[in-house]
């Protein structure tokens, strides 16, 4: 650089969001930012990451010694009856310093370690350091343990790409733990990874419980990935990226948790079967369980601007702060997420839908989707033939229905063999319970 006495140079600190690699340029390109939005003539000529981490200093209470019997003054310290009510930080020296200051000529008090850092030689650890290296051990863990809980569902084909998968991430898991020791308790870092990787294995396989199954495991992953996306991308905002962001994306939930409290799933789901939502009756609890499952399928729209926020943590080339006011960008985002939730929406209620009719034809116990749960019932009528009124097939009294409730003074009933819904009034008609489709009805049942 030239000396120019007309410029000026000036040294900013500036903190911001994200991992210490590429730091500097995120810093630059923060600066840079900044001098654009007040229209000053400014550029960054050097940029240099500075470690503002706070070190974890071993906890020491201050004891009194004096008076204290020599054979019950460790057990005396360890129980905590010579405490004098004081808590110090430090080193080793600096803790016993610090116990001293304001004593009667400084003797009489010394101090008791509360946790085992003090074995550890200075400088310590950092705390931001210790909190990433125990996130990095539970998410090795958790991918070795996906990985197993796949192989184990999956065919012997697949091994070939899930078993070094998961050797990797229990690799990754023993490696975090070891720097997660420290140079004094290496062993203590790696036993913590083992119990991490055989209790997330465990769990995995169904040993302490149900075994995950590789749909559960996947959308697990692909939730919480969107999930930490989003929080590193909302995080980093200024308050001109949350009215250009925030705002619009607020208001598409509310959208979606208002429509999803009528059971988009149930509507769907009624109108494959040629029902109407008010014919199936669902209680209220099951329509916000609908309306959360339909808020995850929209979290996994969400995985472009979760890369986003990924993107920004690790400060990439592309992912320099702009303005944040891309309105075609937003418009197409939301209506992405949407249209998106909708197919999904679609799927879900088509796969029921198939699967309750397959079950109908076949006479088995159709499965149940969010509160609706069809039981086969026998319907004998206790009027005329000529008198019974209702919308659908004949009534076959010797036949079981399946039924789906009794939405007001109508039983919702379903023809297994014409494959089309029957509804009789309520008044007309003796329900009782069958046994299987394939069973018959007896008379006077």
């Amino acid at each position: 650089m030239e000396a120019d006495p007309d410029s000026r140079v000036y040294e900013i600190e500036v903190r911001l969001f994200g991992v210490a690699k590429e730091c500097d340029r995120g810093a630059a390109d923060r600066v840079r930012k900044a001098l654009r939005g007040a229209r000053l003539e400014g550029y960054v000529r050097r940029a240099e990451h500075l470690v503002r981490d706070r070190e974890l200093y071993p906890y020491w209470r201050v004891v009194r010694v004096s008076g204290a019997r020599r054979r019950l003054a460790r057990v005396g310290m360890v129980l905590g009856r010579h405490d004098v009510g004081v808590f110090v930080s430090g080193a080793p020296r600096q803790a016993l310093r610090l116990a001293r200051v304001g004593g009667a000529g400084g003797r009489e008090h010394a101090v008791r370690p509360l946790d085992g850092r003090w074995r550890e030689a200075a400088p310590y650890q950092g705390e931001e350091q210790v909190e990433g290296r125990v996130i990095r051990l539970v998410l090795w863990a958790f991918l070795a343990a996906g990985a197993v809980a796949l192989a184990f569902a999956a065919r012997p084909s697949a091994w070939w790409f899930l078993i070094p998968l998961a050797s990797v991430g229990a690799g990754g898991a023993l490696r975090a733990g070891w720097e997660l020791g420290g140079e004094d308790r290496r062993v203590v870092g790696v036993g913590a990874a083992l119990l991490c990787l055989v209790a997330f294995g465990c769990l995995g396989v169904g040993v302490l419980g149900e075994a995950w199954s590789p749909g559960q495991t996947l959308m697990t992953a692909a939730v919480c990935a969107v999930l930490a996306g989003l929080w590193l991308l909302v995080r980093q905002w200024t308050w001109g990226e949350w009215v250009a962001w925030a705002v619009p994306l607020v208001v598409t939930l509310a959208v979606s948790a208002f429509i999803a409290a009528g059971s988009v799933l149930h509507a769907l789901y009624a109108d494959g079967l040629g029902l109407t939502p008010d014919d199936l009756g669902v209680p209220p609890v099951w329509q916000a369980v609908a309306a959360v499952k339909l808020l995850v399928m929209l979290s996994l729209v969400m995985v472009v601007p979760a890369w986003w926020g990924f993107a920004k943590h690790r400060h990439h080339r592309y992912a320099t702060p702009g303005d944040g006011t891309n309105v075609l960008l937003n418009i197409a985002l939301f209506l992405a997420m949407l249209l998106g939730a909708g197919i999904q929406a679609w799927n879900s209620a088509e796969t029921a839908v198939n699967r309750t009719v397959a079950a109908a034809e076949r006479g088995d116990d159709p499965p149940s989707y969010f509160g609706v749960a069809p039981e086969w019932t026998c319907v004998r009528p206790v009027v005329r033939a000529g008198e019974l009124s209702g919308a659908g097939p004949r009534l076959r009294a010797a036949d079981p229905y399946l039924l789906f409730g009794v939405s007001g003074e109508t039983a919702v009933l379903w023809d297994p063999v014409a494959g089309i819904p029957l509804k009789v009034p309520a008044a007309q008609v003796w329900l009782s319970p069958a046994g299987s489709g394939k069973s018959v009805c007896p008379e006077g049942s």
